[in-house]
């Protein structure tokens, strides 16, 4: 068989489990080679190791000119589909106003919903469109994009369209969520558990029919909805074989992470105040621990999630943007790497392993992305750096010379100093 592409000289950060030792937490291979296929990886390993001579097993060959290869990362939690901008609301908070008054004054969570209700679904892929372009500069390969900003079933799904316009726009792929759990909207004020029945019975089946939703999200906290409302909405997602995820024990210990476990699901995100016996579970259960270390630095948040029960229960630990106008306006998962080291304490190689295998993992997609492995699909990145360390070392992170997808290069190809074999 000739490849499509084969990349050479490149130093290999493969995430592959199957490389990593306890010397290497990235599975890297040094002088590299790796081959491209219909768009899948089809062969990786040292330049030495290939099976003859380059120029006789590719159509086109690629000199990565010593930069490192990995794969392109994962985003497993953004919100990046709103409407309106709630900047001002961060200087308000600076200038000592608390949220409570900010929302009384019409901000919060329920100003985005007002914007996004009002905006056209081209208009809200116009302003994702750059924000998303943005996360695929950064390295970023595959995002997940929850609902959540409509609240009610036309503008649920309208922001879902726009969500899987996105992946036909741009060279990313995009796991939508269903958040209708997200917030009370001000039409259904002291009516909760009716809102939970339309969500069930009305809104998730009108979605699903139209193909829109690959997993169902809860906001589990004291401000938002009980367990009891979520478990509901899990029972609901069960029934029709949907995955599901929950924000869970963000502000509080709320029970989120615990009723995680005991619904499979794909993550539990934030748990700052998850305890011990909710963790244990989560392990049981092969639940990811999705941190979004961007709302803990946004929020001036002072508890750290249970990183060290993460490590003694084997709980696979995420990272995502979290991406959301309210709290935590942040694009670079590079950026959020650094967060997690400089505030959570993970190491390199967690981080990196949080926005390869385990970012995959949490989208139900670890077979197919965050791995440089053949089978994969071909998405990578390029980096000029010392090794991939460097990586989560960048306060706010740092842009790839590269970024290929599908095994094509789409970012800045003439800045990766890549050229045709001689």
């Amino acid at each position: 068989m000739t490849w499509d592409t084969l990349w050479l000289d490149v130093h290999l950060a493969t995430s592959d489990p199957e490389r990593i030792s306890g010397e290497d937490g990235f599975g890297c291979i040094r002088n590299g080679a790796l081959a491209v296929q219909d768009g899948k990886i089809a062969w990786v390993g040292a330049m030495e190791d290939l099976p003859a001579p380059a120029h006789t097993l590719a159509r086109e060959l690629r000199h990565g000119q010593g930069l490192w290869m990995t794969p392109g990362l994962v985003d497993a939690h953004t919100h990046v589909v709103f409407g309106g901008d709630r900047s001002a609301e961060f200087s308000l908070r600076l200038h000592g106003v608390s949220y409570e008054e900010i929302a009384r004054q019409g901000g919060g969570i329920l100003s985005t919903v007002r914007a996004t209700r009002d905006a056209t679904e081209e208009e809200l892929l116009h302003k994702a469109i750059p924000r998303v372009q943005e996360m695929i500069a950064s390295g970023t390969t595959a995002i997940e994009v929850k609902s959540g900003y409509g609240l009610r079933t036309s503008d649920e799904l309208k922001q879902l369209r726009v969500a899987r316009e996105l992946a036909r726009r741009l060279p990313v792929h995009v796991h939508t969520t269903f958040l209708g759990a997200h917030a009370l909207p001000e039409e259904y004020v002291g009516r909760a558990d009716e809102y939970i029945r339309h969500l069930s019975e009305e809104m998730l089946p009108c979605l699903m029919a139209e193909n829109l939703v690959d997993s169902l999200d809860v906001f589990c906290e004291n401000i938002a909805f009980s367990t009891e409302q979520a478990e509901k909405l899990f029972s609901r997602a069960q029934e029709l074989k949907l995955p599901v995820r929950i924000h869970a024990d963000q502000l509080s210990a709320s029970g989120g992470g615990l009723l995680a476990a005991r619904y499979g699901a794909l993550s539990a995100d934030h748990l700052e105040y998850v305890n011990e016996d909710a963790v244990s579970c989560m392990a049981q259960a092969g639940t990811v621990a999705m941190l979004l270390p961007g709302a803990f630095y946004f929020i001036r948040e002072s508890k750290v999630p249970p990183i060290n029960l993460f490590r003694h229960y084997g709980v696979p630990m995420g990272l995502a943007t979290d991406c959301n106008p309210g709290t935590s306006p942040i694009l670079s998962l590079p950026g959020v790497m650094n967060m997690a080291c400089t505030l959570f304490r993970m190491t390199p190689e967690e981080t990196f392993r949080a926005v390869t295998t385990v970012g995959a993992r949490a989208l139900g997609l670890e077979q197919n992305l965050g791995m440089l492995k053949p089978g994969c699909q071909a998405d990578m990145a390029l980096w000029d750096m010392a090794g991939p360390h460097e990586l989560s070392y960048w306060i706010g992170g740092r842009k790839p010379r590269g970024v290929i997808f599908g095994g094509r290069v789409v970012v800045d190809p003439q800045n990766c100093a890549l050229s045709p074999a001689v």
